[in-house]
């Protein structure tokens, strides 16, 4: 379990992370979630101990982190790291060597994991040669290879195609299952919907949420959805309902005060037939915006 207590770091006057704290247990999927200059790079960099932070700490498994568990890390920085004008195969190799990995065993997987992304025909080219999202593969498998016990992951989908995505959340997935923490970064709000067992949101180097997205959403604003058989124009002069968007026979509502509920029911079914009347629970996008304003 990967631990995150009160880290801080200053930029001159800038507070970059403030007061960070959040936890990644076994074999979860957190999604890292922010505007550009929110801090996740900055507190991912703690994490991995790139950069030391003014305050706080990062705990493995409830004891402060060591270097040697930290190299156990799986780490793709936003800034990719690998050498462009090396052939994809010998730099994964070496790469999984430093991890502790012989050669062959090394070997092996780098094959196997780039014929999963699609290269497997092209393990001799040099990464200049390879498109941007084929760089962005290489970089996801240099991440993921020998067997990490954690994965800290800034932006790994930036700039992958719809099957490369896919890929990815799958391995992802199997990863997590076998008990992996998996720590990623994203503005693809979608993605961590389907993906994350929970979130952290940052703004301003702060966490402003978090939580598993049930308990993100049960924080949020719960709306109603009415669809009649006639024009729902009327709930504009309901008391106590407030309409957020009305189309015709369908109305999105908010309902402010207690016992709206049957009052508009009442209303509707005197006007015609009530087709649906539900909850609508916040989309994370609804949530992020509220929380990170």
């Amino acid at each position: 379990m990967l631990e995150v207590q009160n880290l801080t770091r200053r930029y001159g006057e800038n507070l970059a992370a403030d007061d960070v704290s959040f936890t990644v247990g076994d074999g979860q999927m957190i999604g890292f979630v922010g505007g550009n200059g929110a801090g996740k790079t900055t507190t991912m960099r703690m994490v991995m101990g790139l950069l030391a932070p003014d305050n706080g700490r990062v705990l493995w498994n409830g004891s402060p982190v060591t270097f040697d568990e930290r190299a156990r890390f799986g780490y793709m920085p936003e800034e990719r790291g690998l050498y462009p004008k090396q052939p994809i195969l010998d730099q994964l190799v070496y790469l999984a060597r430093l991890k502790g990995l012989g050669a062959s065993q090394a070997r092996s997987e780098a094959i196997e994991l780039l014929e999963r992304f699609g290269l497997g025909e092209r393990t001799k080219d040099k990464l200049e040669k390879l498109s941007l999202g084929n760089q962005q593969r290489v970089q996801i498998a240099a991440a993921v290879m020998a067997s990490p016990t954690c994965l800290i992951l800034d932006e790994p989908f930036s700039g992958l195609d719809p099957t490369a995505i896919d890929q990815m959340a799958d391995l992802l997935r199997e990863r997590a299952s076998q008990g992996i923490p998996v720590l990623f970064s994203s503005h693809q709000l979608d993605l961590i919907d389907r993906l994350c067992d929970g979130l952290v949101i940052l703004a301003r180097g702060r966490v402003v949420a978090r939580g598993s997205k049930q308990e993100l959403e049960s924080r949020g604003r719960i709306r109603h959805r009415l669809v009649a058989s006639t024009d729902t124009g009327w709930v504009r002069d309901l008391p106590g309902v407030v309409a957020i968007d009305v189309d015709g026979s369908t109305a999105l509502l908010e309902l402010s005060e207690p016992g709206t509920e049957r009052l508009l029911l009442t209303e509707a079914l005197q006007r015609g037939e009530v087709l649906e009347f539900s909850r609508v629970r916040p989309t994370l996008s609804e949530i992020y915006r509220e929380v990170a304003a």
